[in-house]
């Protein structure tokens, strides 16, 4: 697609779906969670009003999309934004508005999913996420290669949204839905949900603030570059987020329930071994292979995006506690995943735009990679509360950096031998 499309479509795209994040975060009240972790997970009177709360909020998000689209074509009009600015592309508002639609195609899509998440037949969900992605890729590139267009990222998004959300009803194993109201349900809702909303809400300026901030000090063809970086480290982030949310989340609800602390204890300590060791070679590997990496599949356009890359893959170090996260979802403790967010919020929207005042973007790229580093204070005092923190196990892992880094010099050497 980088080779159908110009750099400033990607900036453009960044900015509307990383829009369309910021609305689902905030409005988040752990839905999935909910079903995973609820002993009336399997109800279909609480499973039916839960769908019907998605279908509602879809449509609020798809409404408060349309009003920022506005607002962002009537802040061009009146010149608000500087003509180098992603945020004055005149063809922002447009994609704002047909992106938004992916929200309304969501709230439809079936807690059947939600079901096979909870009953661990993983199986079944990535195969129908893989087919509703690979469905939507080759929608990309074939509109992409007749048109040329931002279009094409658009369509894609809405036929991946559409395949899934017809799969979930149609494919899956359980009870249809249909719309329903109970109270007891929904009082489930908001007394779990609070903390998951005001976690998520806090958490989405965390984990889409760079693009926020960077949308207004960026031309539109930087912010493209540095999409395709945030690209590549962020497939490997939603892969780790896949696996640990439909595995570890469900594993470690099921102990919970149980009253199992032994079992949560061993569960815990597997899960975490498993992808420390991952994650750390991958921050050792990508801070020395990011630059190949992008020479390979990129033109020069995007020679910076390998530097950024080597940068951002620094957040792997911090992002293996994600784990500790699922385990407090699983015993209730819900708040600290909030104070964990409004941490790392802090601490992103002070260290980026200092860094960048400072130094430029260059500066600004470390304050994202290392803006997660104080949340590890949290992590210690409530793992210790709960009895899961194991100094030597934190430790034992940390060689891995080395090997990585090893592993990619071996790469570089290999790939220089081989073709010059």
């Amino acid at each position: 697609m980088t080779r159908l499309l110009m750099p400033e479509m990607f900036g453009i795209i960044a900015i509307a779906t990383t829009v369309l994040f910021v609305l689902h975060l905030l409005s988040d009240v752990g839905l999935r969670q909910n079903i995973l972790q609820s002993p009336r997970g399997d109800d279909p009177e609480f499973l039916n009003t839960l769908w019907t709360v998605q279908i509602v909020r879809g449509f609020v998000l798809f409404a408060l999309t349309l009003f920022l689209a506005a607002a962002a074509w009537y802040s061009q009009a009146i010149d608000f934004w500087s003509h180098n600015s992603t945020y004055a592309s005149p063809q922002l508002p447009a994609v704002l508005a047909w992106t938004g639609l992916t929200a309304i195609i969501y709230g439809f899509q079936s807690t059947k999913v939600d079901l096979a998440v909870r009953a661990f037949q993983q199986k079944k969900v990535v195969i129908a996420e893989f087919a509703s992605q690979v469905v939507g890729l080759l929608a990309m590139l074939v509109i992409g290669y007749f048109t040329h267009s931002i279009w094409s990222l658009v369509a894609a998004g809405l036929i991946t949204a559409l395949v899934s959300t017809l799969l979930g009803h149609y494919w899956f194993e359980g009870p249809s839905n249909s719309l329903r109201w109970e109270r007891a349900a929904l009082d489930e809702l908001v007394v779990f949900g609070r903390w998951i909303l005001l976690s998520s809400a806090v958490g989405v300026l965390s984990m889409q603030g760079d693009r926020i901030i960077f949308g207004g000090s960026m031309t539109v063809t930087e912010m493209g570059v540095y999409s395709i970086a945030v690209l590549i480290l962020g497939a490997v982030q939603t892969g780790v987020l896949k696996v640990v949310g439909a595995v570890a989340l469900p594993a470690f609800g099921e102990a919970a329930r149980t009253n199992d602390f032994d079992r949560l204890r061993q569960l815990y300590f597997k899960f975490k071994m498993l992808v420390d060791v991952a994650l750390l070679f991958l921050c050792g590997l990508f801070w020395v292979t990011s630059p190949l990496i992008i020479s390979i599949l990129y033109d020069e356009r995007y020679h910076e995006a390998g530097k950024m890359m080597a940068i951002l893959s620094t957040s792997f170090f911090m992002m293996r506690y994600i784990v500790a996260n699922q385990i407090w979802i699983a015993l209730g403790l819900t708040k600290y995943q909030a104070i964990d967010n409004i941490i790392r919020v802090v601490s992103l929207w002070v260290l980026v735009p200092l860094l960048l005042a400072l130094g430029g973007v260059e500066y600004a790229l470390w304050g994202v990679a290392l803006h997660t580093l104080p949340t590890l204070i949290l992590v210690v005092y409530v793992n210790r509360r709960v009895g899961i923190l194991d100094i030597k196990r934190e430790l034992i892992v940390l060689p891995m950096l080395v090997v990585g880094a090893l592993c990619g010099e071996l790469v570089l050497v290999a790939f220089s031998w081989l073709f010059g």
